[in-house]
């Protein structure tokens, strides 16, 4: 997974134990300060005897007695077999402690809210009039089976549950969607992306996604040691992995479309219903790499432009600050966008859209993406937000913009995108 840096935890045990109550996880903070202390004991014990295995190299370059070359030869062997010892004791506790290490979540902003779940996090705003209809509404399962525009059933046939086919207009809504949301990104200089639907299992891992367990929301290929990404973030932050970048061409600005793979594992209940949460959706992503000084600023900036996005969109939505037990590993702080689904519980009800997080550098430490800054090489900060998520975008839609004749009117900055103002019954 993501990490804090080891030193930082074993300096700030109190601080770092009192994060991960208000993240409302567990984790023996203890043994990973013990861990670490064990690994750099036996680091300074391995240099200590390479140095003596390599003195004892040198006086074997010398005149010496026979009996002297033979006692050199047997310190040489024993020197060998305690460096190899060492090195393996040195691997198993280095493995233990990226571990447990791992599952220490990121810092917390002081201003994020505390709390277990959704229904702490803080509305921050609200934009757009929530539909009035006088008329019995439906929802997006409805109209899109009365329009012919999505089919849960066959696709249910061919690959199961949670999965589906877009058909007629929603086709051309998605690849509408997404070129309406990159034009956007790339007037702010957003460099476009589409990434694999794959990666390494060790690169997700790094961007704090855990392809193993029974917790994992992914996907993984046996015995390929790869795995279905469950976001663009992955492949856009795996971009970069290892790498040292200029800081004057800070900040790096992506925007990544790919498709998304993810088991939703336990999702269940009326509110999961639909396109809420499927197995697999298009999603169009914005990635930001920058100097640690820049991050809270521009974490900022990327809400702005998904604010940006969804008004275009004439979506109603609110923003919330998340709380700190939704927060997931990653995050310092996140923002979500939730738009108003009028078919959604028995009135309507927000559902999520989108997610702004400032991950400060837990992801870059573990990727090893650094950039050299004020004479010195420091890890990057890294952010990432939603743009268009499209299955959750078209739920919106198709709800907020439905008719008394059960036909759905295009947002007016979308027509020139579909070529339709309109979706009428077939």
């Amino acid at each position: 997974m993501g990490m804090l840096d080891f030193k930082f935890i074993k300096d700030n045990v109190n601080l770092v134990k009192d994060n991960i109550k208000k993240r409302n996880v567990r984790v023996d903070v203890d043994l990973v300060a013990e861990l670490y202390g064990k690994r750099n004991a036996l680091q300074q014990q391995i240099d200590s005897l390479r140095q003596l295995r390599n003195e004892n190299a040198q006086k074997m370059k010398t005149k010496l007695a026979p009996e002297q070359r033979e006692k050199l030869i047997r310190e040489g062997k024993d020197f060998k077999e305690k460096i190899a010892q060492a090195e393996d004791e040195y691997k198993d506790i280095q493995t233990r402690l990226l571990e447990e290490a791992s599952r220490i979540p990121n810092m917390t902003h002081p201003e994020v809210p505390l709390g277990n779940d959704d229904s702490f996090n803080r509305e921050i705003k609200r934009w757009g009039d929530i539909p009035y209809f006088d008329f019995k509404r439906k929802d997006h399962l409805e109209l899109g089976k009365d329009l012919d525009l999505i089919d849960f059933e066959s696709a249910q046939d061919v690959v199961g549950q949670k999965f589906y086919y877009l058909k007629n207009q929603a086709v051309i809504l998605e690849l509408a969607l997404i070129s309406y949301a990159l034009d956007i990104l790339q007037n702010q200089g957003f460099i476009p992306f589409i990434t694999p639907d794959l990666a390494r299992e060790e690169i997700a891992a790094g961007l704090g996604f855990n392809p193993r367990g029974e917790e994992s929301n992914i996907y993984t290929l046996e015995g390929t040691g790869m795995c279905l990404i469950g976001t663009a973030e992955i492949t856009l932050g795996g971009y970069y992995a290892k790498r040292i970048l200029d800081a004057q061409k800070l900040p790096v600005k992506l925007a990544g479309f790919s498709h998304c793979f993810r088991r939703e594992a336990g999702a269940a209940g009326q509110y999961s219903k639909g396109l809420y949460r499927v197995h697999q959706f298009s999603k169009l992503e914005m990635f930001i790499i920058c100097l640690p000084e820049d991050s809270e600023k521009l974490h900022d900036y990327m809400l702005e432009l998904e604010e940006k996005i969804y008004q275009g969109l004439e979506i109603p939505y609110r923003v919330v600050d998340v709380c700190t037990g939704d927060l997931g590993n990653q995050a310092y702080r996140k923002y979500d966008i939730e738009a108003w689904m009028p078919g959604r519980g028995e009135n309507g009800e927000w559902g999520e859209i989108t997610s702004a997080s400032n991950c400060t550098d837990f992801q870059a430490r573990r990727l090893q993406i650094r950039t050299k800054h004020g004479g010195e090489n420091i890890f990057v900060h890294m952010l990432n937000g939603t743009a268009i998520a499209v299955p959750r975008t078209l739920i919106a839609l198709l709800e907020n913009f439905q008719t008394k004749e059960g036909e759905i009117k295009i947002p007016k900055n979308l027509i020139p995108y579909t070529g339709f103002a309109e979706i009428k019954q077939h």
